[in-house]
């Protein structure tokens, strides 16, 4: 322990694998592995074929690029921790690394909500508006879009590193998962964390919770417009086209939210289901995300395939 005065602060933090499950860690890891390869060779598919690919050149699919480099990040961000502790018992991070892990985490997560939303607005302006869609969301847009989500995410998390440097640290350096999540490292510090608490209550609500609202909204008149359809079939074509990212933003939401559930006012949760819950979050929807637009998108599937194609020739 490094201190000085009354002020405390550790070197170094203790990482925490599956609770009760420690002695398989090493045959846990191979699932680990395949959802950690998955994530990584998937999302880099997905970005060369839109890459690639000329007629993937529209905003639906400038976002899924964006999507997919999102997740790419949110998988290297925790792999290094992760499999380190299931293959090696390698427990310890430093605490300054443990800050920009957790930073991080935090403004791909907050990237990847805000992506979600930009995808459910271009689902709406192309079945409400088809024809003006091209004109509203042009290069240029999508460009100020993706600029925008960055500097979103990494100002408004910028005071979290140092308002977490400002504590004291004593007792306890165990954190509850194998990678660094700013509830679980508030909850560590023997000092008043109440300004720790409103300010990441702040952002979480004034982000996330706001694309949330939004998303729901976007769909809710997505639903208005294609209700007013004429036939049965333009009304299937039209929800087909947003059914892929129905399933990302359940995948991406679903568990974040039961996360911060867990750690604000889960305290008697079993530390298993917190473990399961946090793991759900950060890494089923980076492998799984690549895989539904595979299959669900004609396009991608297409291009895929002939991509295996030449490849086989």
């Amino acid at each position: 322990w490094e201190f000085n005065g009354s002020f405390h602060q550790p070197s170094a933090f203790l990482l925490m694998g599956i609770p009760g499950l420690e002695a398989l860690h090493p045959w846990l890891s191979i699932p680990f592995c395949g959802l950690y390869l998955t994530a990584l060779v998937g999302n880099c598919v997905i970005l060369l074929i839109i890459r690639r690919t000329p007629r993937l050149h529209q905003p639906m699919y400038y976002f899924l690029g964006m999507l997919a480099v999102t997740d790419l990040g949110l998988a290297l961000c925790t792999l290094p921790t992760t499999l380190g502790l299931l293959w090696f018992g390698a427990r310890r991070i430093a605490f300054d690394a443990c800050l920009a892990q957790m930073y991080f985490i935090h403004i791909l997560s907050f990237m990847e909500s805000s992506v979600l939303l930009a995808m459910a607005l271009d689902r709406f302006i192309a079945i409400a508006h088809p024809l003006r869609h091209p004109a509203i969301l042009t290069g240029s847009a999508v460009l100020k879009i993706g600029a925008a989500i960055v500097l979103r995410g990494a100002l408004s998390l910028l005071p979290v590193p140092f308002l977490l440097k400002r504590l004291s640290y004593c007792g306890r350096r165990e954190l509850s998962h194998s990678f660094c999540f700013h509830p679980d490292i508030m909850n560590l510090a023997c000092a008043d964390i109440k300004v720790n608490v409103f300010y990441g209550m702040i952002v979480l609500l004034s982000t996330v919770g706001m694309d949330f609202i939004f998303i729901v909204l976007s769909y809710v008149l997505i639903i208005r417009t294609v209700v007013s359809l004429t036939t049965r079939e333009e009304c299937l074509k039209a929800l087909n086209t947003c059914v892929s990212h129905i399933c990302a933003v359940l995948l991406f939401f679903i568990p974040m939210i039961g996360l911060s559930m867990i750690h604000r006012f889960g305290k008697n949760v079993p530390p298993l289901v917190n473990t399961l819950v946090a793991y759900t979050y950060l890494t089923i929807p980076p492998a799984l995300n690549p895989i539904i637009y595979s299959i669900k998108s004609t396009h991608i599937r297409e291009a895929l395939l002939r991509a295996l194609s030449r490849k086989r020739g």
